[in-house]
């Protein structure tokens, strides 16, 4: 577990900050990537929700899509919902160019690096794995886009 020191930026306090960066899936980026891809992609970026809220196909999902919901166009505006299919190993390419910032994600990683992979397989140049809810240092980066 990784501990930190941080400055509470209104109240100019410290404070510990554990994050179980172990626990993190492979792929998925830093919050600190994120909040840069973000800086740079502005109203360009595209956040893809993996997520299938099919209980009967994902079960997993079910407790991440509490946390935050599919994306509509008036939550989450600069998010799609393309469901990535563990069976077919394919999903719905999204209809934008092929640099694009894109971050992927679904509740916890795994899907999410299948994403991006698939979409940089596609010509997709611009794509990174945002991990999901359960990754809340990362989350808090794009979650409401």
């Amino acid at each position: 577990m990784l501990q930190r020191i941080l400055l509470h930026p209104q109240t100019k306090v410290r404070y510990f900050h554990r994050s179980a960066m172990s626990t993190r899936k492979a792929g998925v980026s830093s919050a600190e990537e994120i909040q840069s891809f973000v800086a740079k992609a502005g109203p360009r970026l595209l956040v893809i929700d993996v997520r299938n809220p099919d209980p009967a196909v994902e079960p997993g999902d079910q407790k991440s899509l509490k946390v935050a919901g599919i994306p509509s166009s008036s939550y989450r505006p600069q998010a799609v919902h393309l469901v990535y299919d563990r069976e077919t190993k394919t999903m719905p390419l999204p209809g934008v160019e092929k640099d694009t910032p894109i971050i992927t994600h679904c509740g916890g990683g795994g899907r999410g690096q299948k994403a991006k992979d698939l979409l940089m397989e596609n010509g997709f140049t611009n794509v990174i794995n945002g991990g999901g809810p359960k990754e809340t240092d990362c989350w808090k980066e794009f979650g409401e886009k």
